[in-house]
């Protein structure tokens, strides 16, 4: 047990760094490695890596939002119908995960991620862009990064379902209305917030795996509602260090990198 943890403590520092430099906020490393770690849970394992991806992701993204530049969170005002429709899809999301099969949530992430990287290679806006400073940005752009009032709800509840945070919706948009990746994975932190929030109050109230003839019955060490709180403060420990000082320190990444770099730690969450 007490090796596991130790394991997921370093898994943690890639969450970290995939928060602070990417805006995934966890969920694409968390979901994975929790589902592998309680695989002994089975039909549960996937909501209860979901639930605690949601929590890893609420920690995180508070720190990371609380570490980042006022200027740059400026963006983000004048949006609060955005934010409470991403919260809104966030509580309904994490609610039809706790009635749904395992396998529709597992296959349905490895199907969503799978759409998004064919979208992000094909469609020109994310790989295929001239690269821009902050003074180049569209006015869209500078206006949360392009997302649409009207996207929240669906964005918010497709991300609390399958435990992935809101960011792999949220970055491309952005980016395709001018953001800098920089920026982009930076405001993307708040905005899973007012996904995850929600969606972690829901799976406190309810126990995993709902939608399982019995499998809501046994009571099984270490879980809160749908969460396994060990591991969520194992890879807590491990990830917000690393998110306070890529804050303090970013390192300066060349935009095209930074956008392939995002597309194959895609990739690499599909496999997983």
């Amino acid at each position: 047990m007490l090796v596991s943890l130790a394991l997921i403590v370093l898994i943690g520092i890639a969450v970290g760094i995939t928060t602070a430099l990417f805006g995934f906020g966890g969920g694409f490393v968390a979901v994975p490695v929790i589902a592998l770690f309680d695989a002994d849970l089975g039909a549960r394992a996937i909501p209860v890596a979901t639930a605690t991806s949601a929590l890893v992701m609420l920690v995180n993204g508070i720190v990371a939002t609380a570490s980042t530049d006022h200027r740059t969170l400026a963006r983000l005002r004048g949006r609060g119908l955005l934010v409470a429709l991403l919260a809104a899809g966030g509580a309904a999301g994490a609610a039809a995960g706790r009635f749904s099969p395992e396998w529709l949530i597992r296959w349905g992430f490895v199907a969503y991620v799978a759409i998004t990287i064919a979208d992000l290679l094909l469609r020109p806006g994310f790989l295929r862009r001239t690269q821009r400073d902050e003074r180049d940005a569209t006015p869209r752009a500078r206006k949360a990064g392009g997302v649409p009032d009207s996207l929240g709800f669906g964005i918010g509840a497709v991300a609390a379902f399958l435990g992935v945070g809101g960011s792999v919706m949220t970055v491309p948009l952005m980016r395709r209305a001018g953001t800098s990746m920089a920026v982009a994975a930076t405001l993307a932190n708040p905005l899973t917030v007012a996904v995850v929030a929600p969606a972690f109050a829901v799976s406190l109230l309810l126990p995993p795996g709902l939608g399982q003839a019995g499998a809501a019955t046994a009571s099984v060490p270490g879980l809160v509602g749908s969460v396994d709180v060990p591991s969520a403060l194992a890879l807590l420990v491990g990830a917000i260090p690393v998110i306070v000082l890529l804050r303090r320190r970013p390192p300066r990444i060349p935009d095209s990198v930074h956008a392939w770099t995002y597309l194959a730690l895609l990739a690499v969450s599909a496999s997983a």
